[in-house]
């Protein structure tokens, strides 16, 4: 057990220094949107330093006191010192700091997120479960034409239909804001319900799978019922590709509210960043590039880790190859 859990300290140190290359990645994307989007930095500071149009002169001068005129590998390299600090710059619209914006806006994104992912978990595996069960039957055949459905409808669109419906012609739940009860119903819907088609697809043809297993076979010559074999031998096999699959769910719907937010006015990071690209908030956009990859890197590290404590089979072969 103690060889075991070095091993698994191990290969949990070798994940976290494979995120290091990944992490420089994001942080030159994100430096180049602030840097190769068009408009001027230097520009856009001093025309709203000022009520009247900018002179040369003047956007000279902020240039040189934001060192822009600095060469790029220079500029990149003290922008990811301060990144690596946690010092993500300062919002050119309110001059506060970027990652106190992003801090103060995530609980929202969040919260939308979270209820969409129960959503779709709730939605997902009993309609997975029984098309699985009732292969090839009217149920299954529901459950399926269900799933593409819900997967192909765009959030966008997905979004104003459930205003339409549930605000508009019922009255049930607000059209848009935070404040009022129920507020975080329709966005989350919105975002749950296409994860719930794509988990609903993975779990059906993952439990199918297990089903066809010699164990399976095993198991039901034994004379066990049918129902002791599902939940008990089929469904915990099953599971393990669709927790694996449901990290990176979860990374989408915290992404996918950026339009989302937008529909229903949801104060969360997806709106903060749609209004910095009105604005042209170069810093605040480079932010949201580097805290949101990041949040979906640490995400997908907890899968990986979890994911061999649900699997003994290959926890003991990545112990094995780790030793």
């Amino acid at each position: 057990m103690e060889k075991a859990g070095t091993a698994m300290n191990r290969y949990i140190l070798i994940r976290l220094l494979s995120l290091i290359p990944l992490w420089l990645g994001i942080s030159m994307l994100a430096f180049s949107l602030g840097n190769f989007a068009p408009g001027d930095p230097a520009t856009i500071i001093a025309q709203r330093l000022s009520d009247v149009p900018p002179s040369a002169e003047q956007i000279a001068a902020v240039r040189r006191d934001l060192h822009l005129d600095d060469p790029l590998p220079v500029r990149y390299v003290r922008w990811l010192g301060r990144a690596m600090q946690g010092d993500l710059g300062r919002s050119y619209r309110t001059n506060e700091p970027v990652l106190s914006e992003l801090a103060t806006h995530f609980p929202a994104t969040l919260q939308i997120a979270c209820l969409a992912f129960v959503i779709a978990i709730v939605i997902a595996l009993p309609m997975g479960i029984l098309a699985a069960v009732r292969r090839g039957s009217w149920l299954d055949q529901l459950a399926r034409l269900a799933a593409l459905f819900g997967a192909s409808l765009p959030n966008y669109w997905l979004g104003y239909l459930l205003i339409l419906v549930f605000a508009l012609a019922l009255g049930w739940l607000p059209v848009a804001g935070r404040e009022r009860t129920g507020a975080a119903v329709l966005p989350a819907l919105t975002l749950g319900l296409g994860a719930a088609a794509t988990l609903a697809r993975l779990m059906r043809s993952s439990l199918l799978e297990v089903l066809s297993e010699d164990f399976i076979r095993t198991a039901r010559a034994k004379g066990l019922p049918e129902r002791t074999v599902i939940v008990s031998h089929a469904l915990k096999g099953a599971l393990i590709p669709v927790v694996t699959v449901s990290g990176i769910v979860f990374g989408h719907l915290l992404g996918g509210a950026v339009i989302v937010e937008q529909i229903f006015a949801w104060p969360g990071i997806g709106k903060l960043l749609i209004d910095s690209i009105y604005d042209r908030d170069y810093p605040m956009i480079q932010g949201f590039v580097v805290f949101m990859g990041t949040v979906f890197t640490v995400i997908n590290l907890l899968v990986d880790v979890v994911y061999p404590l649900l699997d003994p089979q290959i926890r003991f072969a990545r112990w094995r190859t780790a030793n």
